[in-house]
């Protein structure tokens, strides 16, 4: 009879931060230099805003894992300015580098601790800092599948997921 292997969280979450960031490379990558500020509608975000918040997505672990809470009045929000995709991919790669390195400086009891989410006095959530990285990657997910809705509108061929795209099947 095999023996099991107890797998740790701390084993479990680089691996899903490795394979949502090779997905999320290939999503990326696709985005034509000229369509940055396009957005489908008024009150979406541009192409700009979008894919520089889920390149930002992973810094969120080091982000979790290093503060006790983010509190927007006290830390407004500045994103990088990405004018190509060149500069995008180059900060996807630097969020995945620093919540890698961050995992993997991590221990089991980093993960407990609680971390708000606030606006001055108003809080919109709090999580644990597990619950902070495991949110994170939901993120990437939801908005990479998010700037795939936006290239298909383009008529970009989308790059599979968890799979072949229809862009990608022979049929």
């Amino acid at each position: 009879m095999a023996e099991t292997q107890t797998l740790s969280v701390l084993d479990l979450l680089p691996k899903e931060l490795a394979q949502e960031a090779e997905t999320t490379r290939k999503m990326l990558s696709r985005i034509p230099d000229d369509k940055y500020d396009w957005q489908p509608h008024e009150k979406s975000m541009t192409i700009r805003q979008l894919a520089t918040h889920i390149a930002e997505l992973p810094s969120w672990i080091t982000m979790a894992l290093n503060t006790e809470e983010l509190d927007f009045s006290a830390q407004p929000y500045n994103p990088k300015k990405i004018n190509n995709t060149a500069e995008l991919m180059q900060l996807l790669e630097e969020s995945i580098a620093v919540g890698t390195e961050s995992l993997s400086k991590a221990s089991e009891e980093d993960l407990l601790p609680t971390w708000t989410l606030r606006d001055g006095e108003q809080i919109f959530a709090v999580y644990t800092k597990y619950e902070v990285i495991r949110h994170a990657l939901s993120q990437l997910i939801h908005h990479r599948a998010q700037m795939g809705v936006y290239l298909r509108l383009l008529n970009i061929p989308i790059p599979g997921s968890y799979g072949p795209s229809a862009d990608e099947m022979n049929f």
